[in-house]
């Protein structure tokens, strides 16, 4: 079973916007996303992959995982891969993916990488973004197509534009959810919310839907805003008091196996092994 990263935050960073990278690493994000796609322009693309080598060090100063988002036409997805690998990225953002051969692809352009800059085999990881609506329907079987897979999520703008909607939590909740399903069943991360990219104006609307994308199932989150990121990182993390519930939750219902018992009553409710299980996975993130 693949090793997955304890991600909560996935910071958006445009690659070659020095006055951002000098500070990404103290904005609390478990990742730093150095973008060479849509945050740069076209004539400027060259310069950001050869920023990437200075930047990636930077960035990962603080602990950050560095990860880097390519561009989708392949000719550019080729020089990006390489150029992200030889400056030693943890992950690769894939946009757009088209389905499973495209991710095996790429996979392939990023062994040869490895291999060429001599980087270990496999260890760089892949962030998969599904934001066609064509692609929808092959949402399982991209989560299962390759080992470097790590997280995989649905698109907002760029998908609500192919859809002909708005990206309205209403809109993006199949795909999103679609989205997630497919990653729990491939034992991968699910990647984002039900809800766009804004919440600048209200903190407390995006902490809100935060929320609920938590509850429903989604484990971390990408953002564009430095501001974003302890609100994420508050509502995708499992704070001190439920973690010592889970403690507590799972030590009582050990207790009660070791009498008999598959099910136990703890603190005012009945706990069997799926409530358990959930406890264990909490406890497992914060070790």
């Amino acid at each position: 079973m693949r090793t997955l990263p304890a991600w909560r935050s996935l910071l958006y960073v445009p690659a070659t916007r020095e006055s951002f990278i000098a500070r990404a690493h103290t904005r609390g994000a478990d990742a730093i996303i150095l973008d060479l796609e849509d945050a740069v322009a076209p004539a400027e693309k060259p310069a950001a992959r050869a920023a990437l080598a200075a930047a990636i060090p930077r960035v990962t100063q603080g602990g950050a995982a560095a990860c880097v988002r390519i561009n989708r036409p392949l000719r550019l997805a080729a020089l990006d891969i390489d150029a992200a690998v030889a400056a030693g990225a943890d992950a690769l953002v894939l946009t757009k993916l088209m389905g499973p051969d495209h991710l095996r692809l790429l996979s392939e352009l990023i062994a040869e990488s490895e291999a060429t800059h001599g980087v270990p085999a496999g260890r760089t990881g892949c962030i998969g973004l599904v934001e066609t609506a064509d692609a929808l329907s092959s949402l399982e079987a991209i989560a299962r197509a390759d080992p470097r897979l790590v997280a995989l999520g649905a698109g907002g703008e760029d998908l609500a534009t192919d859809l002909g909607a708005e990206p309205s939590p209403d809109a993006l909740y199949l795909p999103k959810m679609m989205a997630l399903l497919a990653a729990r069943a491939a034992g991968i991360l699910p990647l984002g919310f039900i809800g766009t990219v804004a919440g600048l104006a209200d903190p407390e609307g995006y902490r809100a839907m935060l929320r609920r994308s938590r509850r429903l199932g989604f484990a971390c989150a990408s953002c564009i805003h430095p501001s974003q990121v302890p609100l994420i990182n508050e509502e995708y993390g499992d704070s001190p008091d439920a973690v010592e519930r889970a403690r507590r939750l799972v030590a009582a219902f050990e207790a009660g196996l070791a009498q008999g018992l598959g099910a136990v009553a703890f603190e005012g409710e009945m706990i069997d092994e799926p409530v358990v299980e959930r406890a264990r996975r909490l406890l497992a993130r914060t070790r």
